[in-house]
Protein backbone atom coordinates (compact mmCIF):
# COMPACT_ATOMS: atom_id res chain seq x y z
CA UNK A 1 0.00 0.00 0.00
CA UNK A 2 1.14 3.53 -0.74
CA UNK A 3 1.46 5.29 2.63
CA UNK A 4 2.79 8.57 1.29
CA UNK A 5 0.91 11.81 1.67
CA UNK A 6 0.18 13.47 -1.65
CA UNK A 7 1.44 16.98 -2.33
CA UNK A 8 0.35 19.75 -4.65
CA UNK A 9 2.85 22.57 -5.16
CA UNK A 10 4.90 21.64 -2.05
CA UNK A 11 1.91 21.57 0.30
CA UNK A 12 0.00 18.49 1.41
CA UNK A 13 -3.43 18.13 -0.16
CA UNK A 14 -6.52 18.27 2.04
CA UNK A 15 -7.56 15.07 3.84
CA UNK A 16 -10.71 14.93 1.72
CA UNK A 17 -8.51 14.29 -1.35
CA UNK A 18 -5.90 12.04 0.28
CA UNK A 19 -6.76 9.03 2.42
CA UNK A 20 -3.28 9.05 3.98
CA UNK A 21 -3.45 12.65 5.20
CA UNK A 22 -3.87 12.89 8.96
CA UNK A 23 -7.05 14.56 10.13
CA UNK A 24 -8.70 14.88 13.51
CA UNK A 25 -12.01 13.16 12.76
CA UNK A 26 -11.01 9.62 13.76
CA UNK A 27 -8.94 10.70 16.80
CA UNK A 28 -11.68 13.02 18.07
CA UNK A 29 -14.43 10.43 17.66
CA UNK A 30 -12.18 7.75 19.16
CA UNK A 31 -11.42 9.96 22.18
CA UNK A 32 -15.13 10.53 22.84
CA UNK A 33 -15.92 6.85 22.30
CA UNK A 34 -13.06 5.90 24.63
CA UNK A 35 -14.63 8.02 27.36
CA UNK A 36 -18.04 6.43 26.77
CA UNK A 37 -16.60 2.90 26.88
CA UNK A 38 -14.59 3.83 29.99
CA UNK A 39 -17.83 5.00 31.61
CA UNK A 40 -19.50 1.74 30.61
CA UNK A 41 -16.61 -0.29 32.03
CA UNK A 42 -16.73 1.62 35.29
CA UNK A 43 -20.52 1.31 35.39
CA UNK A 44 -20.47 -2.47 35.02
CA UNK A 45 -18.30 -2.60 38.13
CA UNK A 46 -20.46 -0.13 40.10
CA UNK A 47 -17.52 2.31 40.18
CA UNK A 48 -19.01 4.94 37.90
CA UNK A 49 -19.36 8.52 38.99
CA UNK A 50 -19.29 11.74 37.01
CA UNK A 51 -16.13 12.67 38.88
CA UNK A 52 -14.36 9.47 37.83
CA UNK A 53 -15.36 10.03 34.21
CA UNK A 54 -14.15 13.62 34.38
CA UNK A 55 -10.89 12.46 35.90
CA UNK A 56 -10.53 9.89 33.12
CA UNK A 57 -11.17 12.54 30.45
CA UNK A 58 -8.77 15.09 31.90
CA UNK A 59 -6.10 12.46 32.46
CA UNK A 60 -6.36 11.17 28.89
CA UNK A 61 -6.30 14.70 27.50
CA UNK A 62 -3.30 15.63 29.64
CA UNK A 63 -1.35 12.58 28.45
CA UNK A 64 -2.27 13.37 24.85
CA UNK A 65 -1.07 16.96 25.11
CA UNK A 66 2.06 15.88 26.98
CA UNK A 67 2.85 13.42 24.21
CA UNK A 68 2.44 16.05 21.49
CA UNK A 69 4.53 18.58 23.42
CA UNK A 70 7.21 15.92 23.96
CA UNK A 71 7.39 15.23 20.23
CA UNK A 72 7.56 18.95 19.45
CA UNK A 73 10.35 19.32 22.00
CA UNK A 74 12.18 16.36 20.46
CA UNK A 75 11.88 17.88 16.98
CA UNK A 76 13.19 21.18 18.31
CA UNK A 77 16.09 19.74 20.31
CA UNK A 78 17.20 17.52 17.45
CA UNK A 79 16.82 20.41 14.96
CA UNK A 80 14.63 18.33 12.70
CA UNK A 81 12.77 20.28 10.05
CA UNK A 82 9.47 18.63 9.21
CA UNK A 83 6.20 19.55 7.56
CA UNK A 84 4.37 18.05 10.56
CA UNK A 85 2.09 20.61 12.12
CA UNK A 86 1.07 20.27 15.78
CA UNK A 87 -2.41 19.34 14.54
CA UNK A 88 -0.90 16.46 12.55
CA UNK A 89 0.96 15.29 15.65
CA UNK A 90 -2.29 15.48 17.61
CA UNK A 91 -3.97 13.33 14.97
CA UNK A 92 -1.19 10.73 14.99
CA UNK A 93 -1.19 10.64 18.79
CA UNK A 94 -4.97 10.26 18.86
CA UNK A 95 -5.13 7.20 16.64
CA UNK A 96 -4.18 5.02 19.61
CA UNK A 97 -7.65 5.51 21.09
CA UNK A 98 -9.13 3.19 18.44
CA UNK A 99 -7.04 0.30 19.75
CA UNK A 100 -7.79 1.25 23.34
CA UNK A 101 -11.53 1.07 22.61
CA UNK A 102 -11.16 -2.37 21.04
CA UNK A 103 -9.16 -3.57 24.03
CA UNK A 104 -11.74 -2.28 26.51
CA UNK A 105 -14.65 -3.78 24.59
CA UNK A 106 -12.82 -7.12 24.41
CA UNK A 107 -12.19 -6.88 28.15
CA UNK A 108 -15.87 -6.24 28.81
CA UNK A 109 -16.94 -9.15 26.61
CA UNK A 110 -14.21 -11.73 27.27
CA UNK A 111 -12.57 -10.71 30.54
CA UNK A 112 -8.96 -9.92 31.25
CA UNK A 113 -7.55 -12.47 28.80
CA UNK A 114 -9.57 -10.98 25.93
CA UNK A 115 -8.40 -7.53 26.94
CA UNK A 116 -4.74 -8.52 26.90
CA UNK A 117 -4.94 -10.37 23.58
CA UNK A 118 -6.79 -7.61 21.75
CA UNK A 119 -4.81 -4.79 23.35
CA UNK A 120 -1.53 -6.53 22.48
CA UNK A 121 -2.59 -6.85 18.86
CA UNK A 122 -3.76 -3.23 18.78
CA UNK A 123 -0.50 -2.06 20.39
CA UNK A 124 1.50 -3.88 17.74
CA UNK A 125 -0.61 -2.52 14.90
CA UNK A 126 -0.45 1.02 16.33
CA UNK A 127 3.34 0.68 16.64
CA UNK A 128 3.66 -0.39 12.99
CA UNK A 129 1.20 2.26 11.79
CA UNK A 130 3.05 5.00 13.65
CA UNK A 131 6.43 3.97 12.24
CA UNK A 132 5.13 3.66 8.68
CA UNK A 133 3.31 6.97 8.82
CA UNK A 134 5.87 9.09 10.64
CA UNK A 135 8.99 7.79 8.95
CA UNK A 136 7.77 9.28 5.69
CA UNK A 137 7.19 12.59 7.44
CA UNK A 138 10.38 12.72 9.50
CA UNK A 139 13.02 11.02 7.40
CA UNK A 140 14.67 12.69 4.48
CA UNK A 141 13.20 12.29 1.02
CA UNK A 142 15.95 9.82 0.13
CA UNK A 143 14.87 7.52 2.95
CA UNK A 144 11.21 7.91 2.02
CA UNK A 145 12.06 6.67 -1.46
CA UNK A 146 13.62 3.50 -0.07
CA UNK A 147 17.28 4.52 0.03
CA UNK A 148 18.91 3.18 3.22
CA UNK A 149 19.09 5.65 6.09
CA UNK A 150 22.64 6.87 6.59
CA UNK A 151 24.17 9.78 8.41
CA UNK A 152 23.78 11.13 11.91
CA UNK A 153 20.87 13.41 11.05
CA UNK A 154 18.76 10.62 9.55
CA UNK A 155 19.63 8.30 12.42
CA UNK A 156 18.34 10.88 14.90
CA UNK A 157 15.14 11.09 12.88
CA UNK A 158 14.80 7.32 12.93
CA UNK A 159 15.38 7.20 16.69
CA UNK A 160 12.72 9.86 17.19
CA UNK A 161 10.30 7.93 14.99
CA UNK A 162 10.98 4.73 16.94
CA UNK A 163 10.63 6.59 20.25
CA UNK A 164 7.25 8.01 19.27
CA UNK A 165 6.05 4.59 18.14
CA UNK A 166 7.44 2.87 21.25
CA UNK A 167 5.57 5.31 23.49
CA UNK A 168 2.18 4.27 22.11
CA UNK A 169 1.80 0.79 23.70
CA UNK A 170 2.66 1.87 27.27
CA UNK A 171 0.26 4.80 26.98
CA UNK A 172 -2.46 2.52 25.64
CA UNK A 173 -1.98 0.16 28.57
CA UNK A 174 -1.67 2.95 31.15
CA UNK A 175 -4.94 4.58 30.09
CA UNK A 176 -6.97 1.35 30.06
CA UNK A 177 -5.66 -1.22 32.55
CA UNK A 178 -7.42 0.23 35.59
CA UNK A 179 -10.82 0.35 33.91
CA UNK A 180 -11.36 -3.40 34.03
CA UNK A 181 -11.79 -5.06 37.40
Amino acid sequence: QDWQVRYQQDTPVAPRFDVNAPDLYIPAMAFITYLLVAGLALGTQNRFSPDSLGLQASSALAWLLLEVLGVLLGLYLLSIASDLAPVDLLAFAGYKYVGMILGLVAGLLFGRSGYYVVLSWCCLSTFVFTIRSLRLKLLSEAAAEGVPVRGARNQLRMYLTMGIAAAQPPLMYWLTHHLLG
